[in-house]
């Protein structure tokens, strides 16, 4: 059906009826099998078996929805968000099934072991803006605590092309790059991917969502927070499979690390702007 660099996922032939799909994911994805089979039920691909890094899936009927409308980026959102909100504060059975933990602790260690490792490849100011940002990172993970919304299940990668079917019928895939953390790190994904006139809606809608089961949340508050906390997580994703891939697999990926650090010290400029403009 597909390959990538990652993982690929096949047609098998069946004795009866649609063929099942087979997924090959690398040993860093080999948790992907155990949550779907703890999210049975759910609108998540049907696990029909597993072993290891080999996945064995039904079907999934309709199409890939990478040009889904901007009513369906809704419905995608709602139902990631329902979803969610089942597993706060379940962030240790995550963990437990081998998921990555991005909770703040585990977050901000790995946080700091990037920056000494690849750190130098960036120029002396972004290099100590961002040594003071993981310096702060136990104060913001506290300011967004306060703001209502506990950690749980993320999926990683939510944005419109991991879901297949049909309007009102909708499968969230791709669980590979799912983890322990808090559940609008998934925020990204999805609003960077999407026309910008759309994201504003998204925005709102999103926290409607969330006030729906946290009517006290304050969704707009904590997404702010960690928007910078999400592009650190990004290149550590990153740096997370340059560290377990082949060889041969680097050129694509050799530049993601140091290209979300930047990004990250742009997004804290512009945080520091707004800070700045506020105060006046």
């Amino acid at each position: 059906i597909r390959t990538w660099n990652l993982s690929s996922l096949w047609r098998w032939p069946a004795r009866e009826g649609d063929a099942a799909w087979l997924k090959v994911v690398p040993p860093f994805f080999a948790h992907e099998g155990q949550l779907l089979a703890r999210l049975a039920g759910h609108p998540v691909p049907r696990l029909l078996g597993h072993e290891g890094t080999r996945l064995l899936l039904a079907p999934i009927a309709g199409d890939d929805l990478y040009d889904a409308d901007l009513s369906c980026a809704c419905a995608m959102v709602d139902l990631l968000v329902d979803l969610q909100a089942s597993w706060q504060g379940r962030g240790d059975e995550l963990v437990a099934l081998g998921a990555p933990d991005w909770r703040g602790p585990a977050f901000t260690r790995a946080a700091a072991g990037l920056l000494q490792r690849r750190a130098a490849e960036l120029p002396p100011a972004p290099q100590d803006r961002l040594a003071a940002f993981v310096d702060g990172l136990p104060q913001r993970w506290a300011a967004i605590a306060d703001c209502g919304l506990d950690d749980g299940l993320l999926h990683g990668d939510c944005h419109r092309g991991n879901f297949r079917g049909a309007p009102g019928r909708l499968t969230l895939l791709d669980w590979g790059d799912c983890g322990a953390g808090h559940p609008l790190l998934d925020f990204p994904a999805m609003l960077t991917r999407v026309p910008a006139p759309w994201v504003d809606t998204l925005r709102q809608h999103w926290d409607a969502a969330w006030r729906r089961h946290r009517p006290q949340a304050d969704v707009a508050r904590a997404a702010a927070l960690l928007a910078p906390i999400a592009a650190m997580r990004q290149a550590l994703v990153y740096q997370r499979f340059l560290d377990h891939i082949e060889d041969a697999e680097h050129p694509y990926h050799r530049a993601d690390v140091p290209d979300w650090l930047q990004r990250l010290d742009e997004v804290l400029c512009a945080w520091s702007g707004t800070l700045r403009t506020s105060a006046s």
